[in-house]
């Protein structure tokens, strides 16, 4: 079903076409290629790096930076939005992003602000039902040198092409310029259009003439049902629509890898999607998929086996999406261990030999490293005993593979030295609080929650932790990733029982605090005491804080921006990032006290690199005696990690930044919103000169 477009002024679109259309320079039509200064894909590039070598703002002139424009994102939606997660595109000097409730594409001049056209999708109770809503992070841009072209995803798990000069719909496209996406997708049970759980937030991402589609389903590991849609990935063409190929994510009987699901739970089990960000080496013709969990976060009983591909990069060729190779990073994944962000592509030097490699981000805090042609990993990735679980019914894989280089960058697992350590006092209390729960490493596996002990597993590294989807950034002139990553977010899993008398239910999830919610079970045997994961809430029924009067129950660093270099496979540096809460700040239990800056708990900053700057913003609103209540965009040195400047933003950094040049000056745009603000994309540039 194609949905109703907003409509355009006619002289809105003219303006669209004059601007683009005289602004653009005679290109070739063998082959297009971005500039330097542009930034034509969602990571700057189909590499992953979020990296452009440009200097015109460095270390000597970051805290002069101005607004040069500012764009909100309110009047593109039918509400206010407060999650503004997009990273705009920037080409021939025109700025495209998604933006406002709706997901509207949007083209403005990248040097004013100007806005040049708008396309949004009025999808009604579609767009209503969907599991991945609002402006989501970013569009895709295409061109063979003469046609130029936008493609998106919206809520309702549409594909839109566009004609990006004008934003009119490419009606050569699919149909009429759109594809449905929950249809021709290889489900047994196709999802209902109106209401069928499956969708996308990430921006597509077009490889020569093929458009690299993922899913993803309802956000906070609670999903109604075992049973779910599956997160297949698929190829089109970007000129026709046309599907070129599909990758099973769960296995189809009689593909390879199907015999990991035990007692045929391949058939019936969903999830495994692909939503973060897709890279690709074109050269080589092979596409990196970050996979998922399956269903359900915390409990597989029901879906004994390694359950691949969940949780595995998986290497397909661009062409075909034939599987080359895999690594699954996580056997019969229980902890939320999303591969979150996007993979990076890195030519490196390792021992004096040259690597093609492919580095990978992830929540549990490690940076898995790997050949990308073969899929080798570049330094041992050893399969380690961890600990068994004792929930009834639950599947344990009896190892788990751990890198042995580079270091975990972030913790990833809780033990008593993690916890809050200002005072002598306030680590008893901390102490006391932590004992009501099971503490251990990573992979720790989750526990049946109980009114005695343990309320449930403290980990820390799962679902919010490391890096979540902004992903890291790579640096190719000095071989280094750089990635935020929050170190304290600290998630409690304790599985519940379901009481008896909840018809035909026979799980339910809960730990510490929030309303339980109720999960169907594997089948007809499956007996209603079977235990199933949590939400926030206590065997008993009462809430237990995770901090110590306001303090969180980790010590700092709440979040870190680590330097990891690729030839050596070592941290080179580790800062804080982000102000110090107000609640450490001003705590009266620490008045007096010299604290370190803490950095900020928080798990979606995402950094640039240009060619003497690591940028990235704050995640929190904090209040200085400098600055009035907001928060800041740092910039640091990238070979010392010394912050170098920071220039202040009217709320935290909610999108990943991104950088270009044009009229031969720099800009740096940044999405912001969170609490009472609502989404804004701000431009900062330096002043003209006198």
């Amino acid at each position: 079903m194609i949905m109703e477009t907003v409509g355009r002024p006619k002289s809105l679109l003219l303006i669209g076409c004059v601007v683009a259309c005289l602004g653009l320079p005679a290109k070739s039509l063998a082959q297009w290629k971005a500039k330097d200064t542009e930034w034509p894909s969602y990571a700057a590039d189909l590499a992953g790096t979020r990296y452009r070598p440009l200097d015109q703002i460095n270390a000597t002139n970051f805290n002069d930076l101005e607004i040069a424009w500012r764009i909100k994102t309110d009047n593109f939606g039918n509400r206010p939005e407060y999650k503004l997660e997009g990273t705009p595109l920037m080409v021939n000097g025109v700025l495209y992003a998604t933006a406002g409730s709706r997901r509207a594409a949007i083209a403005v001049d990248a040097g004013t602000g100007e806005l040049l056209w708008v396309h949004g999708e009025r999808e009604g109770a579609r767009g209503g039902a969907a599991p991945r809503q609002l402006s989501g992070r970013g569009l895709a841009y295409w061109s063979d040198g003469k046609d130029e072209r936008i493609l998106y995803v919206t809520p309702g798990y549409q594909l839109i092409c566009l004609d990006a000069k004008t934003g009119a719909r490419e009606t050569g496209f699919g149909n009429k310029g759109a594809i449905d996406l929950k249809q021709d997708d290889d489900q047994e049970i196709l999802p209902d259009l109106t209401t069928g759980e499956i969708g996308i937030q990430s921006a597509p991402v077009v490889a020569k003439n093929t458009i690299i589609i993922g899913a993803a389903f309802r956000e906070g590991m609670t999903p109604k049902s075992m049973r779910n849609n599956k997160g297949y990935v698929r190829g089109f063409d970007v000129r026709t629509g046309k599907r070129l190929w599909i990758f099973h994510t769960i296995p189809k009987k009689g593909e390879f890898a199907y015999e990991t699901w035990l007692n045929g739970s391949a058939e019936y089990t969903g999830n495994t999607g692909v939503w973060s960000q897709v890279t690709v080496d074109e050269e080589l013709g092979l596409v990196y998929l970050p996979v998922e969990s399956p269903t359900n976060d915390f409990y597989g009983g029901h879906r004994g086996g390694n359950n691949l591909f969940g949780e595995t990069l998986v290497c397909v060729d661009l062409r075909t999406g034939e599987r080359k190779w895999h690594f699954q990073l996580v056997h019969h994944p229980l902890w939320d261990m999303d591969i979150s962000s996007a993979p990076i592509l890195a030519d490196i030097t390792v021992d004096g030999k040259a690597v093609k490699a492919v580095a990978l981000p992830s929540k549990q805090g490690f940076l898995y490293v790997f050949d990308r042609v073969t899929g080798k990993p570049v330094w041992p990735i050893e399969e380690k005993q961890v600990e068994a679980g004792t929930v009834p019914g639950e599947w344990y894989s009896p190892t788990q593979p751990i890198p042995s280089k580079p270091p975990a960058y972030s913790r990833n697992g809780v033990l008593e030295n993690d916890l809050i350590d200002f005072t002598p006092e306030l680590r008893e209390r901390g102490k006391a609080i932590a004992s009501k729960y099971h503490l251990g490493p990573v992979f720790t596996p989750p526990t049946e929650s109980k009114v005695d002990w343990p309320l449930g597993t403290l980990t820390v590294g799962t679902a919010s932790g490391g890096t979540n989807w902004p992903g890291g950034s790579y640096d190719p002139e000095t071989h280094t990733v750089y990635a935020f990553a929050c170190t304290a977010c600290a998630e409690p899993i304790g599985l519940v029982r379901a009481p008896k008398t909840v018809s035909d239910m026979n799980y339910i999830a809960g730990t510490a605090g929030e309303e339980v919610t109720i999960l169907r079970g594997p089948g007809e045997n499956a007996g209603a005491d079977s235990p199933m994961p949590p939400k926030k809430r206590s065997a008993g029924g009462g809430y237990v804080a995770l901090n110590v009067d306001g303090l969180p129950l980790l010590k700092p660093p709440y979040g870190t921006i680590s330097a990891i270099n690729l030839d050596k496979g070592e941290i080179v540096w580790q800062i804080a990032h982000g102000e110090t809460p107000d609640v450490v700040r001003n705590h009266a239990a620490l008045k007096g006290m010299n604290i370190p800056r803490t950095g900020q708990e928080t798990y979606n900053i995402g950094t640039l690199v240009t060619k003497t700057l690591v940028i990235a913003g704050d995640g929190q609103i904090t209040t200085t005696s400098e600055h009035p209540r907001g928060a800041m965009l740092r910039a640091y040195d990238k070979k010392s990690g010394k912050e170098v400047g920071a220039v202040y933003m009217p709320a935290p950094q909610s999108g990943s930044p991104m950088t270009y040049m044009v009229g031969g000056k720099q800009y740096i745009v940044v999405a912001v919103s969170g609490g009472a603000y609502s989404g804004e994309y701000i431009a900062f540039s330096l002043p003209a000169a006198e």
